[in-house]
Parts: structure tokens; sequence; C-alpha cells
């Protein structure tokens, strides 16, 4: 039976993570942490959220609120609002958890969080990861998967700019 009616549910204040974090530990849950803007989800979202997703029993999604977005990604971004990068991420059955942040890096919401896994997508050293350090010192481990080339939101907004 689809229960769609619980995907919101699946979208989490910090103090509602944290406590929903200390009952999936209780149970030994292995807890697991990626992020991202997420703005039009693509195959390579798929992927990389698929990757992230196998290597722990929980998967929790840092997802950027727009301000950050903006700022990082300039002034056109989002194109999707974060309540819809949010419900869009949640319905996914790979992920148990979203999660905003208004920063331009999760590290503040990973050492609140402190997972079992911090998982980056791209070509980044551990020593460029927000979080990293928080995590590896917590007993965690932080893994780096590989990307799609080819699938990204900028190349899919200039592939639509060109048609137009």
């Amino acid at each position: 039976m689809k229960q769609v009616n619980k995907i919101p549910e699946k979208i989490y204040a910090i103090h509602k993570l944290q406590q929903q974090i200390a009952i999936w530990k209780f149970l030994g849950k292995k807890i697991a942490f990626t992020n991202g803007c997420f703005d039009i989800l693509h195959k390579g979202h798929i992927f990389s959220l698929s990757e992230a997703a196998a290597t722990a029993d929980i998967l929790i999604v840092g997802l950027n609120a727009d301000k950050s977005v903006k700022r990082l990604k300039g002034e056109s971004r989002p194109v999707n609002d974060e309540d819809a990068r949010a419900l869009l991420l949640a319905s996914l059955s790979m992920v148990d958890a979203v999660i905003l942040f208004e920063e331009d890096t999760p590290q503040q919401l990973i050492a609140a969080l402190l997972p079992d896994v911090l998982v980056k997508g791209g070509d980044y050293t551990v020593e460029q990861i927000a979080g990293a350090q928080e995590v590896i010192a917590n007993g965690g481990k932080v893994v780096i998967n590989p990307i799609i080339e080819g699938f990204s939101t900028t190349g899919i907004i200039e592939k639509m700019k060109q048609t137009q």
C-alpha cells in the first residue's frame, strides 16, 4: 500500500530530526547524510542519492534553502522553490529524511546531526567536504561517489534556453 500522505512527514525541523536520529540509532540503524540544491531533479541526482542510500540504512538529505541556492547559483535560481524541492526529495523511496539549511554549506547541520556516513558526489577531497572533520572525529566515515557526467541542472537550463 502506498502511503503518499506520509511523504510530508519525511521533511524535518532540526529538533525533530535529532529525536528521530536517536530512535534510529537506538534501533541499530546506520545513518548517512548527503546534501545539495536538487533544483531540477535529474538522472544524476537519482544516481547520487541511490549511491548515498547504499552506504547506510537511513539516508538524510540536507537541502539548500532558497536563499542559499541564490547565493551559490545566482539570482535566477532556484527554478523550484524549497518547498517543492523538499517534497520531491521526500517522495523518493531511497530518502528517509529531508532537512533544509540556510547556510552555504551544511557544516553546522552535520555537526548537529553527526551521521555515521557523510556522502558527497564529485571530485572532492575529504579535506574539502564540509562536515567531514566532525563526522570522522565522531567515528564516522566520508564517502566520495562519482558523478554521472552530462547531467546537471545548469546544463538542463542552458538546453531549455537554446530551444526557445
